[in-house]
């Protein structure tokens, strides 16, 4: 397979990856300040929620690097590459010594202990070794995509929500909602850059194109997000059951897609449970094929279900308390959702590139096989792709709506993050 962004690695990547795991470290100082003022001012079921939030993402985090870990060790090709992978991996009993980091939750920050410890090399000491780094990297980009969805955003409503319910905001909800815009703005340029890897030579994007992705991507994440928090300030009770009745119609329109990207049944309905749960605050491609039709669909629907959360807010809100900023909000909101289609029409319109042929074809053999031809025709040694973001890339880039018998027709892309 050939791919075409060169794999080099440089300053800028390592840069990228030590303010990666600070801005993880900012989110996390703060969702523990936020529970511990909730504690000190004897609100303990905010305490309790916020808390919640925190866990749950750690925990799906852990089983997420689990599954990947024992995947990667099982290939032939494995061998500890850090003097942190050394020590933990070495000899015999690498899996229990895995599965032990992973219980106590250290499993995330062993991958980024390992992955700028390799990027220091590759850029400091001019190792040519860059392959593995950008593995562990494209590994680290996934990972903060399913915490920014998992912990950042319902973090972020939840924030919203109690504002809105106490009609004032304190110094340390500020900061929580700060870092949630933070994470959740991180997620989106670091996502989007290790999609770019897999572009052809010819294809590569340019600055511009993240911004304008960067942009869309939060400005209908936001509608979605006051929309839920606006109903919740009303009907808290209620704001559960429309969570798991949206989210399991979501997690079966997942399975209907016939997702691919974990090694093992269990491990494929994680995916497909995280998926459901990114679906409900935003789009996300998880499937080639009819993506234009599966992205009106989705669009539609949250469109329709925001409107009537923000309806349903409108009628039974106070408005004593609520008439001064009501149609000023409602405005935002619906500029924000509108400004994020006409800024996604752009993108697709001029930035996202035209690949004509899937980056992976059909039936290869991705899974096992971990090592491609190097991205660029003059690197002598093959260099190592990751072929779960491979995979993602593949949706991202490439939609077909003919294929026949593995062999993909040439048409032009439309795919949709």
């Amino acid at each position: 397979m050939e791919c075409g962004h060169c794999c080099n690695y440089s300053w800028v990547d390592f840069v990228f990856t030590v303010l990666g795991i600070c801005t993880f470290l900012f989110d996390l100082g703060a969702d523990f300040w936020v529970a511990a003022e909730f504690y000190l001012q004897g609100d303990y079921h905010w305490f309790g929620i916020v808390l919640f939030f925190v866990f749950v993402s750690s925990a799906l985090l852990q089983m997420f690097s689990w599954f990947w870990f024992k995947y990667d060790t099982e290939l032939e090709n494995f061998k500890p590459r850090t003097t942190t992978e050394t020590l933990l991996l070495a000899n015999g009993g690498r899996c229990d010594r895995l599965k032990l980091l992973h219980i106590f939750q250290l499993g995330f920050f062993l991958r980024y202990v390992t992955a700028i410890e390799q990027g220091f090399h590759v850029w400091w000491k001019k190792r040519n070794e860059p392959g593995h780094v950008i593995y562990l990297t494209h590994d680290l980009s996934m990972l903060r995509l399913f915490e920014t969805f998992s912990e950042s955003t319902p973090q972020l409503t939840l924030m919203i929500y109690i504002i809105i319910h106490n009609n004032k905001a304190e110094t340390f909800q500020w900061v929580s909602i700060t870092a949630c815009f933070i994470s959740i703005a991180w997620m989106v340029l670091e996502y989007h850059c290790s999609l770019r890897f897999f572009l052809p030579e010819k294809s590569k994007l340019g600055c511009s194109s993240s911004i304008v992705y960067f942009l869309w991507n939060l400005l209908l994440i936001a509608p979605r997000v006051g929309a839920v928090a606006l109903f919740t300030s009303i009907f808290p009770p209620y704001i559960g059951l429309h969570f798991l009745l949206l989210w399991a119609a979501l997690l079966l329109w997942a399975w209907a897609q016939h997702t691919d990207f974990m090694d093992s049944g269990p491990g494929e309905w994680l995916y497909r449970a995280m998926v459901a749960l990114i679906w409900y605050f935003s789009w996300f491609n998880v499937a080639e094929g009819g993506t234009m039709g599966r992205s009106l669909i989705y669009h539609t629907f949250m469109a329709v279900d925001s409107s009537i959360l923000l309806g349903t807010w409108y009628w039974y809100r106070h408005p004593l308390v609520t008439d001064h900023y009501v149609l000023p909000l409602l405005l935002a909101l619906l500029v924000s959702y509108l400004l994020g289609l006409l800024l996604k029409t752009i993108y697709y319109k001029l930035f996202h590139p035209k690949i004509w042929q899937p980056l992976f074809q059909a039936g290869e053999d991705v899974p096992d096989n971990l090592v491609y031809r190097s991205l660029s025709p003059t690197d002598a040694q093959p260099s190592v792709i990751n072929k779960r973001m491979g995979a993602l890339a593949n949706s991202f880039y490439f939609s077909s709506s003919m294929q026949t018998g593995g062999k993909t027709n040439g048409i032009e892309i439309n795919a949709i993050m």
